[in-house]
């Protein structure tokens, strides 16, 4: 049996309508497809145009097969930036076959090749294939960290009170 060709490339403003597709995927897998408010526009104004955050594509047998969006945070503690993994998803069908770990092996070159600190990620509580994953590459989780958020009419209506 001939073994998978898996490629790892740097996404292009023509992988946008990929990237959305891939994103809804993902929300629909982890039951938040409605949360979804990203558009083609918005991802390459943001991605592309504005340059906040960068994508990973993964190719098996040159067909995409999945994808990793990260951006750099900065660590106060450690003094320089880190890659924060914002999204990473590979098809149902391909699962198994190593693209997930190229995906990440491929993010902590870039992390070491950038002199960052940290390659840190958040995963639902409830998806244990992907936190067996990523304790089998060593990651560990922060257990004595919650994450917090503000969105929407929330977000807003702080921003009004700095006024």
């Amino acid at each position: 049996m001939a073994q998978s060709n898996i490629t790892i490339r740097q996404a292009k403003p023509e992988d946008t309508a990929l990237i959305l597709k891939f994103i809804c995927m993902l929300a629909e897998y982890e039951k938040m497809l409605d949360d979804v408010q990203a558009t083609e526009e918005l991802l390459l104004e943001w991605v592309f145009e504005k340059q906040k955050a960068e994508v990973l594509i993964g190719e098996i047998d040159g067909e995409p097969m999945g994808f990793a969006l990260y951006f750099h945070n900065f660590s106060t503690f450690v003094g320089r930036a880190g890659i924060y993994l914002e999204d990473l998803f590979v098809l149902p069908e391909a699962r198994g076959k190593g693209l997930g770990k190229k995906l990440l092996l491929t993010l902590a070159k870039l992390a070491v090749e950038r002199g960052c600190g940290r390659l840190e990620w958040a995963c639902l509580n409830w998806n244990e294939p992907s936190i067996g994953f990523y304790k089998s590459l060593g990651a560990v989780p922060m257990e004595e960290w919650t994450t917090y958020r503000v969105a929407g009419k929330t977000l807003t209506d702080l921003a009004d009170e700095a006024d």
